[in-house]
């Protein structure tokens, strides 16, 4: 039954929209401008916090050429790989790469943007686990917009809810649960991961307020805060998914992006205790006539995921922060 506020899906004309063009009209996948929103969104944010830590300006887009289309393969093969049944069970060899038809991951997306990052880094200068840092925000808006796509599409909701906000969706739908009545309200599990999103991005802007969250410990905040949501969004949806010993394999990705991050956290803690001296790596160092280091503080301890060269401070006057650990050996 329809409840005064529910949320309703939005027309299926919307999927696609049609451009005019010379030779007719060229279709445009609503989902995927949504997507594309999102990645814009992401590297201008991501931008801006790389220049006021001292990085060259516009350098994020030399490391996005490497992220963003990894980032797509990446998202891409491993939906495929987590619904084999969509794809080996006897379909045309090519809707493993039908992406226009829907099936995105964004674990699979992480793992391919991350190798993207890695190469980017390694032409730019730029520290790993600094881009990441600068990235976690705007990745958490990035995927708050992409969310919209879903909605779009009638995707991805979840269990059916009494609540007054649940999402409507027409009985038709291929995904459809058997045995329940039309008007079924289903949790909008779209909204839910948005709204999460967007406050995970605000938590993190907010934490560096307050704590040292550079060396990649801003990154492990957005895997802790993401993998916690999507466990809980992931176990309520309905649509078909790969299960292992009983739980969706993103549930347990999603585990996996939360123990990932505490142990970052735990590691660079011990690590890192004072401030980057550069977003870049020694000897790649931007000399822009503005480019200068947050704080006067400075640490030469190196990212352990970047060149792994550990540089002394050769000024007689300035001693250099290092770890517990490493000031002991």
């Amino acid at each position: 039954m329809i409840a005064p506020i529910s949320i309703p899906s939005p027309d299926y004309d919307w999927r696609t929209l049609e451009i005019p063009v010379p030779w007719g009209t060229l279709p445009i996948q609503t989902y995927a401008l949504c997507i594309l929103a999102g990645i814009i969104l992401a590297v201008i944010i991501t931008s801006r916090r790389l220049t006021k830590r001292g990085a060259e300006p516009g350098v994020v887009l030399d490391i996005a050429l490497w992220a963003v289309p990894l980032g797509i393969i990446g998202a891409r093969f491993y939906h495929v790989f987590t619904h084999p049944d969509d794809y080996f069970a006897g379909q045309e060899w090519w809707t493993v790469f039908a992406i226009w038809e829907g099936g995105n991951a964004i674990y699979g997306a992480l793992i391919g943007g991350a190798i993207g990052v890695l190469i980017g880094c390694r032409f730019t200068g730029l520290r790993f686990l600094t881009f990441a840092d600068a990235l976690a925000p705007g990745l958490l808006v990035a995927q708050a917009v992409g969310r919209l796509g879903n909605w779009f599409n009638h995707e991805l909701y979840g269990a059916p809810t009494d609540l007054p906000w649940g999402l409507e969706i027409e009985y038709d739908n291929a995904a459809w649960p058997q045995g329940l009545v039309e008007g079924t309200l289903f949790h909008p599990t779209f909204l839910y991961e948005l709204v999460w999103n967007l406050l995970g991005a605000a938590f993190i802007v907010l934490l560096e307020r307050r704590v040292n969250l550079r060396w990649g410990k801003a990154f492990a905040v957005y895997l802790i805060w993401y993998g916690l949501g999507r466990s809980f969004f992931e176990s309520i949806r309905v649509d078909p998914s790969e299960m292992f010993l009983g739980i969706r394999v993103n549930v347990w990705a999603s585990l996996a992006a939360v123990v990932l991050g505490i142990v970052i956290l735990i590691v660079q803690r011990r690590r890192h205790t004072g401030i980057e001296p550069s977003p870049y790596v020694p000897g790649r160092e931007w000399k822009g006539p503005d480019a200068e280091v947050d704080s006067d503080e400075i640490e030469s301890d190196s990212d352990s995921l970047d060149d792994g060269v550990e540089v002394q401070n050769e000024s007689p006057g300035e001693t250099a922060a290092t770890s517990p650990s490493r000031s002991t050996s």
